[in-house]
């Protein structure tokens, strides 16, 4: 069981409080005017104190180096790698081969992005994809603008809803349960899709209580909610989730980032002052490259990866003593380190879908309804105002084979590890109201658009997963009718997806579960605070349950 010291837990309260600060910060429960401490090396500055940018050097210059905010986090390894196992760019180091000197600050208090650019702690900052969704609208509000220029890295595993009751094995089994979780985070986001997406009555989904930890507690105290009881489950991101798994007694997964792997993104976002100056694109353009080029250091040695984040951040040194060298490197499995080819696929750069796009306005959505936003009249900003691809396009362009793997499947599916997926209780189920005529099993053409804006961004969210698409019916008429009808049904929307989509064939299991699997109870609608014939719509839909592959 792992277990960690008061000093350790004191750090990791610290730390891993960081994407919380920045929520309650950045939406006005700290005043951006206040001084700010800022770590920047070993000298800590209120933000009226901070020098200017060098302005009779280039930018990404010995003088003048590129700053970049970021915080102690194992998905910026690659970074440190490519500076020198450095906060500073070192000779020899991939990004001194670039041509372009970069200074990495640690600020894990996290400032808003318009505190570290009028204060000129930094050009750029990361944000996760749905972070930025919610601050970009504050950006535009204070006369700022920025945009991302690189993708750096995607969890897949690394951010997970976990449970300690055994009987608590999907996202449907949260109805009556409180979940313990830091707002405005990408955990709160991923909860509430997953929610949303649930077949979960508007009752049921409102009787889950959202229990939000005191952002000054963090994630250690969303892990104390859950130990302690005060909770059935819990929102996690690594290192604290692993820390769960493995020092939490019955604690185990129900929903995660390994499922749904095309949801949670790290992105480097820079000031449009410095981007929208031709002058400084050679600096931009060294940076992304020595930042994938690292994600290809890191990845061939784990073990100067692991270096690289203690020799320059406290935080990994003190976890790496108290934890050990491995438990960090096993960090990087929950996690991928994108690089050329993968932000060529996730920005739609090959073809197929723009995942980052996607993501942005369905987290825009998300927290605009929870309230995040400061201002919530502020207008929407396109996805593709959001993002500057002109970097990775100039890489890819040169990279015939970065291309050619990005227009590669990510996954292999099979028929096979479709029915070991399919033994195991779904992690989530998503019911959706296609129409069909009467007694029929043809698509019509509002039926398509149905499936094209309900089903396919599911699948696509939850990129390494198997389903099942079920036909249900309600109670009335022949059972024997109803139960062939209804697999018919979800033949054909299978069919769709294949044929229209190019989704493998073999990533589908269809079913005909006729009145067998209602969601509600036709013989009391009422319970679900609905009529006879709403509870019959809800019990009349194709269902698609997510499960995740072995």
């Amino acid at each position: 069981m792992a277990k960690l010291t008061p000093l350790a837990k004191g750090l990791l309260a610290f730390s891993i409080l960081a994407v919380a600060g920045a929520a309650i910060y950045h939406l006005g429960f700290s005043d951006p005017g206040e001084a700010d401490p800022v770590t920047d090396g070993d000298t800590t500055k209120p933000v009226g104190e901070k020098p200017t940018f060098a302005s009779g050097d280039s930018l990404g210059s010995e003088d003048n180096p590129l700053k970049v905010s970021i915080v102690s986090f194992h998905g910026y390894a690659p970074a440190l790698v490519a500076n020198g196992n450095s906060l500073t760019t070192q000779p020899g180091s991939i990004f001194a081969k670039q041509g372009v000197n970069v200074e990495f600050v640690i600020q894990d208090d996290i400032p808003t992005l318009p505190t570290i650019f009028g204060s000129k702690t930094a050009h750029c900052a990361w944000r996760t994809s749905d972070f930025w969704a919610q601050e970009h609208p504050n950006v535009r509000n204070a006369g700022l603008d920025a945009k991302a220029i690189v993708v750096v890295d995607n969890t897949q595993g690394a951010d997970a809803v976990i449970a300690t009751d055994p009987n608590v094995q999907s996202i449907e089994d949260l109805a009556g349960k409180k979940i313990a979780l830091l707002q405005y985070t990408p955990s709160d986001g991923m909860v509430i899709d997953a929610i949303d997406n649930s077949m979960l009555t508007a009752r049921k989904k409102n009787s889950i209580d959202f229990v939000y930890v005191n952002p000054d507690e963090g994630l250690a105290g969303v892990r104390a909610a859950l130990e302690s009881g005060n909770a059935d489950a819990a929102a996690l991101w690594d290192p604290d989730l692993s820390l769960a798994r493995t020092g939490i007694p019955g604690a185990h997964t129900i929903y995660s980032t390994k499922t749904a792997t095309n949801l949670i993104y790290d992105v480097i976002v820079c000031d449009s002052a410095y981007l929208d100056d031709p002058k400084n694109d050679a600096a931009f353009q060294g940076f992304v490259a020595g930042w994938l080029e690292g994600v290809d250091a890191a990845e061939a040695d784990h073990d100067n990866a692991v270096d690289a984040l203690v020799e320059t951040e406290e935080f990994f040194e003190l976890l790496a003593r108290e934890e050990g060298r491995d438990f960090v490197k096993g960090l990087f499995g929950e996690i991928v380190w994108t690089g050329l080819d993968d932000n060529a696929r996730i920005l739609g750069l090959a073809g197929g879908t723009n995942h980052y796009e996607r993501v942005y306005k369905r987290f825009d959505g998300i927290y605009r309804a929870a309230g995040a936003l400061a201002d919530p009249t502020s207008p929407v900003i396109t996805p593709q105002d959001s993002f500057e691809t002109k970097y990775v396009e100039k890489l890819l362009a040169a990279d015939a084979k970065a291309k050619a793997d990005a227009a590669k499947p990510q996954f292999t599916f099979t028929e096979s590890q479709a029915k070991e997926a399919h033994a195991v209780e779904a992690q989530l189920t998503k019911p959706i109201e296609i129409n069909f005529d009467t007694g029929k099993a043809e698509l019509t053409k509002r039926s398509e658009r149905t499936i094209d804006e309900e089903m396919v961004s599911l699948i696509e969210n939850n990129g390494s997963a198997y389903f099942e698409v079920s036909g249900n019916t309600d109670s009335t008429g022949s059972r024997g009718t109803n139960m062939s009808l209804s697999e018919s049904r979800a033949q054909v929307v299978v069919d769709y997806l294949v044929k229209e989509w190019e989704f493998p064939v073999e990533r589908f299991i269809v079913v005909g579960n006729g009145p067998d699997k209602p969601i509600c109870n036709e013989s009391n609608p009422a319970e679900e605070e609905m009529s006879l014939e709403e509870c019959r719509g809800a019990n009349r839909s194709t269902r698609l349950a997510i499960h995740s592959r072995g």
